[in-house]
């Protein structure tokens, strides 16, 4: 692979919200005083903070697992680390939950809860269950806070190829493997969508969002944490094929967003959205086209061409590398008007 020119929208210089206030308020005082004095380096690069039972106290970065040791001091030996007890447990759940665990017996039951800044908070404990349904989580024994941050701008080199003419949005699916940037992307290009970029030639469109994991808006209290453009209605928490439906009836949009569709309803509300006129942008896990192609609740979509743009991203060389953006119908990279290229391109 010729490396000399990696699209990389990660790496790319934008305007970036992390404030380090949020996470630390939702730790205890000894954990906080450990983990504020962090490098800045680390703080940068940090994707997750996982709090365990009598397990050692780590953050991840950059996919690689960091101990916090109890002089708050950072390294690979799992001896020096501090072991997280179940007291900091209890007392990082009460934080998090503002001690309403009741308020938030929803967000629990569904494994994650979203605190102020847009950051998520996975649960693992004991499931209690109400016949076939999850009624609460209790006992927890882990916690992951899953670190959120809009990079602004990303998207804008994309644009072009999403957008055609002022009013003509084509529909994408961005396929990606697991952490390698698909929300981020997406999320910017809603933010560009909603907006309007007028050196790009269109004004702005009307876009709803369904956002089943509360991670594309990051919505805290109703307020979306993170910037998702001013003509942009929400439905946080809500499954995306009712979302889907729902947002047709009744908030006219003219692109509907959702994240990592798969589900067989997922699709059919995706058809019928098209049937009525409404555009859409979403993603799928996935390593490669050919692989998203061979699922059977996907195949019908793929099959018919729906999606006019498709843009596949890898962790190869490195995480956030756009592989290729190919034209939907055809199978072209546009990033290749020759064909199909593995080679990943630059935008510097």
């Amino acid at each position: 692979m010729d490396e000399s020119g990696n699209i990389n929208f990660l790496k790319k210089t934008s305007a970036e919200y992390f404030p380090r206030k949020e996470i630390l308020d939702a730790l205890p005082v000894h954990l906080r005083q450990l983990i504020q004095g962090l490098p800045s380096a680390l703080w940068d690069s940090m994707e997750e903070i996982r709090l365990r039972t009598n397990q050692p106290l780590l953050v991840q970065s950059l996919n690689r697992d960091i101990f916090i040791y109890v002089n708050g001091e950072t390294g690979t030996e799992t001896s020096k680390a501090y072991v997280t007890s179940k007291a900091d447990l209890e007392k990082t759940f009460q934080l998090v939950t503002d001690y309403s665990v009741y308020a938030l017996e929803e967000d629990i039951k569904k494994g994650f809860i979203t605190i102020r800044g847009g950051h998520r908070v996975g649960i693992s404990g004991h499931t209690v269950m109400n016949g076939p349904a999850i009624k609460t989580i209790k006992d927890i024994s882990g916690l992951n806070i899953r670190i959120s941050r809009q990079k602004i701008g990303i998207s804008d080199a994309y644009m072009e190829y999403i957008t055609t003419s002022p009013n003509n949005f084509k529909n994408t699916l961005i396929i990606s493997p697991p952490q390698c940037g698909k929300t981020t992307l997406l999320r910017d290009m809603i933010r560009n969508l909603s907006n309007g970029m007028i050196r790009k030639g269109f004004q702005g469109f009307k876009v709803g969002v369904v956002d089943e994991r509360s991670e594309i808006c990051g919505s805290y209290q109703g307020i979306p944490q993170n910037d998702v453009g001013i003509r942009t209605d929400i439905l946080d928490a809500c499954p995306k094929a009712e979302g889907i439906m729902m947002l047709i009836r009744s908030m006219s949009p003219q692109i509907i967003a959702t994240d990592e569709i798969g589900k067989i309803e997922d699709v059919i509300a995706i058809e019928e959205a098209l049937n009525a006129g409404v555009k859409v942008l979403t993603t799928v896990h996935g390593h490669s086209l050919e692989e998203v192609c061979r699922r059977p609740n996907l195949k019908p979509l793929m099959e018919q061409n729906i999606f006019e743009r498709i843009i596949i991203l890898s962790n190869h060389p490195r995480v956030g590398t756009v592989q290729s953006i190919l034209d939907g119908r055809t199978r072209v990279s546009l990033l290749h008007p020759t064909g199909i290229s593995r080679r990943c391109e630059s935008i510097g």
